[in-house]
């Protein structure tokens, strides 16, 4: 596991911050976002610690691209599913675009 970021976190117990997997334990994640670019990553890191959320970070591929699809390295975002809800609100409220799985965005019929 690669994490991203900075060395300027800070981990305080009463914020929500960037946690590491051993923190999360065996329990399931939701994946809330991928970051395709550093300024983004660190842009959405400030706004969940600066809301409380806790976080997982991972280093991940992912294919990009509609003509030449690529594999291309990405942040992708984590939190618990009892934060999704209010992870996603908040992100749209500034300007994010929550991930959706392929199964969420084109309903069968």
């Amino acid at each position: 596991m690669i994490l991203w970021g900075t060395a300027s976190w800070s981990f305080d117990i009463l914020r929500g911050v960037l946690r590491t997997a051993e923190f999360f334990g065996d329990r399931d994640l939701s994946l809330i976002y991928i970051a395709k670019r550093l300024k983004e990553a660190l842009a959405l890191e400030k706004l969940l610690t600066d809301a409380g959320y806790d976080y997982l970070v991972e280093a991940d591929t992912y294919r990009g691209g509609l003509v030449f699809q690529t594999t291309r390295v990405g942040a992708f975002f984590y939190v618990l599913p009892e934060a999704e809800a209010g992870a996603r609100n908040l992100m749209s409220a500034n300007g994010f675009r929550p991930y959706k799985a392929l199964a969420e965005e084109s309903p069968s019929a």
